[in-house]
């Protein structure tokens, strides 16, 4: 008798058993984010960034903190450990960025001199670079496999915001220590060549490349680096133009490399919560918004390995300080988040991604499994109207801000989407149209490349316009005026003290106008900003009669696996109250 009244809690037990592991099969079902797409510094906000889906992150390793004050020191909370487990836990990887050379391990200048000894052996104490280098990868093996080898040394040591006070041999120099230093510590380290802003010295990596070959060690080693890093801001059509451009430098002399974009964004100067006041680049939060998603699409089109934000929160900005963050220092979220977002939920997993440059209009088409992705912006303050080809009965239309739409194609024989683009800002008084317009998703289902966009011209509309959806607000403004031959830039004053130094100011440089690359200022012993438990912020759904931008309940298995907890709870509760019955009834 009393096996029997147990009977009913066993089955509840068994029961329970079986939801709990429902439960860990579903959290174990959660696909890892794509490893492409990543932002620098993320730890500031792990929350966010986990449920922005970033990839991959940047830290910086500062020399001159780890080790401030000698070789036998090492400063532990520099870069703490929170940071990296908060990143391994949501799938995160993370790239380390090795530079700034402390006082006592030069002769030249704190920061970016060149270090004592790097002329010695890798295995010479003296070589106070490959002791650090070797000392460090050893330290977060198994974490920490990809390392960059300094910071921007294409600035020359004149210029404001310099990180490098060597030549371009001693820089080769130094990068070959470090790899070969690595590979004594990890042998499966990566060693990336210092990200460079192209514009401050466009020979850069060609002078580099030409130092490398005549290394006669240079080719079992690979050059002594496995991937290119490159910086490239505010103008959207140059990240094919630089891309390439690096490319050719490379194959120049025999060499092909995987290439990384470390940094790109647009920072606004209109952002009402944080007042700016700078001389060009005029950025609203919704250009801000545009140009990642443009950016990131035209960098999969060019063949780029990975593409991060710069960078993913304004931790620590002074007033008047340049905004980069997609999250401003107070943890709001700017446009710029939403539009990461639908990155990292339309963009992942694509290949065969094929950009198509029109006079007036970008179409960047990217293929998913079952799925066809059209990413479109007009280039020119005009708004134009273009046409799709279609590949099945419906699309999703999703907008910048993350409204969708449900559209069906036209054309009887020759279906076809017809979608309004609206013009660019065009508000950059050096450079006119510095990024194109409200940028425009449309997914289909379907397999392939369907071919590209087509103007439809003005006197011949399709015979049935489409609905469309609310898009942001954008000003539309006369083309600019050719950009003009600027002044280079002034001598600067002998080189502050890394604590003081803001985001670079840009230089103008003739046509293609430049791109400033931002350097974040260092700060002494770099700590977490109190983050506050992370918030699910789900991105602007349409209007009640619009569809959906995710799958609907009925055809998306995470969905029902959502409703299955709830059936089990309600399967168990019947089953317990059935088993009571009959198993404390008299016999």
């Amino acid at each position: 008798m009393q096996n029997r009244h147990l009977l009913p809690i066993i089955t509840i037990i068994t029961l329970l058993s079986l939801l709990s592991g429902h439960r860990s099969t579903a959290r174990a079902q959660v696909p890892p984010p794509d490893a492409r797409f990543g932002a620098v510094e993320a730890f500031w906000d792990p929350g966010a960034a986990a449920e922005a889906g970033v990839g991959w992150e940047r830290i910086l390793f500062y020399w001159s903190e780890l080790q401030p004050n000698g070789p036998d020191e090492w400063n532990s909370h520099h870069v703490p450990e929170d940071w990296l487990a908060s990143a391994a836990a949501a799938g995160r990887e993370v790239v380390g960025l090795l530079k700034h050379t402390p006082a006592w391990a030069t002769d030249g200048h704190y920061g970016c001199g060149v270090p004592r000894g790097l002329e010695l052996p890798v295995d010479d104490p003296g070589n106070l670079w490959a002791t650090f280098v070797r000392r460090t990868v050893a330290l977060y093996d198994g974490r920490i496999n990809h390392w960059i080898v300094w910071n921007e040394p294409d600035i020359a040591v004149e210029t404001y915001g310099a990180e490098w006070c060597g030549s371009t041999e001693e820089y080769y120099r130094l990068l070959q220590v470090a790899y070969l230093a690595a590979h004594q510590a990890n042998p499966d380290a990566v060693i990336h060549l210092a990200g460079t802003t192209f514009w401050h010295d466009r020979d850069y990596m060609r002078d580099l490349m030409a130092v490398a070959v005549q290394d006669p060690t240079g080719p079992e080693h690979g050059y002594y680096f496995d991937v290119v890093s490159l910086h490239i801001y505010f103008q959207t059509e140059t990240v094919p133009y630089i891309v390439n451009e690096t490319r050719a430098a490379l194959a120049a002399y025999g060499i092909q490399k995987p290439i990384w974009i470390n940094e790109t964004n647009a920072s606004p100067d209109s952002d009402p919560l944080w007042p700016l006041e700078r001389p060009r680049w005029r950025v609203n939060l919704e250009e801000q918004a545009g140009f990642l998603l443009q950016a990131f699409s035209l960098a999969l089109a060019s063949g780029v390995e990975r593409v991060a934000v710069y960078k993913w929160m304004d931790a620590g900005l002074p007033p008047g300080g340049e905004p980069f963050g997609v999250l401003r220092p107070d943890h709001s979220r700017r446009p710029a988040y939403d539009a990461y977002r639908l990155i990292t939920t339309y963009y992942a997993g694509a290949w065969g991604v094929r950009e198509r440059r029109q006079p007036l209009f970008y179409h960047v088409t990217l293929n998913r499994p079952d799925q066809v992705l059209h990413v479109l912006w007009a280039r020119t303050a005009t708004p134009v109207t273009v046409a799709v080809p279609a590949q099945a009965g419906e699309a999703l239309w999703v907008t910048q801000s993350g409204e969708s739409q449900a559209v069906q194609p036209v054309g009887g024989a020759t279906p076809y989407y017809q979608l309004s683009l609206p013009g660019a800002r065009c508000a950059d008084e050096y450079a006119g149209c510095i990024i194109g317009g409200t940028t425009m998703l449309l997914i289909e289902t379907g397999r392939g490349d369907p071919g590209g966009a087509w103007l439809v011209a003005a006197g011949n509309p399709p015979p049935t316009p489409l609905p469309q959806p609310t898009a942001p607000p954008t000003t539309t403004e006369p083309t600019a005026e050719p950009l003009l031959s600027p002044t280079p830039p002034a001598t600067a004053a002998p080189l502050p003290e890394p604590t003081t130094w803001p985001s670079s100011t840009p230089s103008p440089i003739p046509t293609p106008p430049p791109i400033p690359a931002p350097t974040p200022a260092p700060t002494s012993t770099p700590r977490p900003a109190p983050t506050a438990a992370a918030t699910p912020s789900p991105l602007p759904t349409a209007a009640p009669t619009s569809t959906p931008a995710s799958p609907s309940a009925s055809n998306d298995p995470g969905a029902f696996s959502s409703l299955l907890p709830v059936l089990l709870l309600a399967i168990l509760f019947m089953a317990a109250v059935f088993i009571g019955q009959v198993f404390t009834r008299p016999l």
